[in-house]
């Protein structure tokens, strides 16, 4: 396996897994989450991989065909009134192709995205994890991520 920057060679299989991702999200909360969509047209796709404020890491095998990816994006703070100037790396989205999970790959990649993120003189990296996806959970506990904040919501309609 190789972890190397995602290319448009690859924007086929990133689909495949934007749309495994969706349907993660949409059984956990159908509410919040459409069902058959993806994150990303592929306007927008090409876009973020030209982008180098939003690198995307690919994980790919001997043939080098993708089996995972993390979206990440480099977010800084200055000025702010409150908050300290800060720069993180932001993982946008991080999906294993469901074939492939549980051989470490989803490791290497937040292995790669946490190292781009200490080159790139990151003060730490972030991401967001819904609650319906105990298994995300999980391996981001395990990969030593803890709560930084919390969003709560209060359902009024259903």
């Amino acid at each position: 396996m190789t972890i190397r920057r995602a290319l448009k060679k690859d924007m086929g299989r990133i689909d495949e897994l934007l749309y495994q991702v969706c349907r993660i999200h949409h059984e956990g909360r159908p509410d919040i989450f459409r069902a058959g969509t993806k994150k990303y047209s592929a306007r927008q796709l090409a876009d973020i991989l030209d982008d180098e404020r939003t690198p995307v890491l690919a994980a790919a095998d001997d043939d080098d065909v993708l089996m995972g990816y993390a979206f990440c994006v480099f977010k800084e703070v200055r000025d702010d009134n409150i908050l300290h100037d800060s720069k993180t790396l932001y993982i946008d989205d991080l999906c294993v192709d469901e074939r492939f999970r549980g051989k470490g790959i989803g490791k290497a990649l937040y292995h790669a995205a946490r190292e781009l993120a200490v080159k790139s003189g990151c003060g730490s990296l972030t991401l967001n994890v819904w609650n319906c996806n105990a298994p995300a959970m999980e391996f981001y506990r395990k990969c030593g991520f803890v709560p930084q904040k919390t969003i709560m919501e209060e359902k009024l309609n259903g």
